[in-house]
């Protein structure tokens, strides 16, 4: 397969963002008194959006539609000012981007995080890197799986499905690109496991940022 666009998602699969947004959530339920949850336990809570992540930290009974979105205000507002406390690009994953790079190969990134934010933070985290594209969660756009974010990203970048994978750590990704038409790669450093990778239909699990230029390179 000739590769001329790979899209990554970004938490889990880029940046390492568990801790922070842990965090985050724990001190926001902390100051109602609510019970707090385990690290462990957040990477199952992500990978849908942060309204997404609100509603499965909360009690049961404090799930109505108002005050979701209140706490969502006041976690997100405490997130921004958190963000960059303990987050951090994987191990190698700086170092598999530039060679992609300079390999001419177009680099994108899909996320359900917020739009808004995404520019700043690929800049921070990624200033070697120029992304083509760079997506987050929009305004009345649907959220991942749909395959909205992955369309908007091949129009901008003029590229074509039959060329394009998509790399990701959570069975959202993989039914991402599935109903985008593309090859997915499941990763196995970030939040999931690689039984929901496989089960969720990915063409390829790697276990190291490194693998994935294996599999670019030198698995022709």
């Amino acid at each position: 397969m000739k590769v001329d666009l790979i899209i990554f998602d970004l938490d889990g699969t880029l940046l390492n963002t568990l801790e922070d947004l842990a965090d985050s959530g724990n001190y926001i339920l902390n100051r109602y008194g609510f019970p707090q949850h385990p690290l462990s336990s957040y990477r199952f809570f992500v990978g849908d959006g942060i309204l997404k992540l609100v509603e499965r930290i909360l009690p049961e009974d404090k799930k109505e539609k108002d005050f979701v979105l209140s706490f969502k205000e006041e976690f997100v507002k405490y997130y921004n000012q958190h963000k960059s406390d303990k987050t951090a690009p994987y191990p190698g994953i700086i170092n598999v981007l530039e060679t992609i790079q300079n390999k001419h190969i177009k680099i994108a990134v899909a996320s359900n995080k917020s739009h808004q934010m995404m520019h700043a933070l690929m800049q921070h985290y990624f200033p070697t890197i120029h992304f083509s594209a760079i997506y987050g969660q929009r305004p009345g756009i649907p959220t991942k799986p749909n395959p909205t974010i992955v369309f908007d990203i091949l129009k901008e970048t003029a590229s074509v499905k039959e060329q394009t994978l998509y790399v990701g750590d959570t069975s959202v990704d993989i039914q991402t690109a599935k109903n985008a038409g593309l090859k997915s790669i499941g990763v196995l450093w970030g939040f999931r496991s690689r039984e929901e990778l496989l089960t969720a239909g990915a063409d390829d699990v790697i276990d190291h940022p490194d693998d994935l230029l294996k599999l670019l390179f030198f698995n022709k």
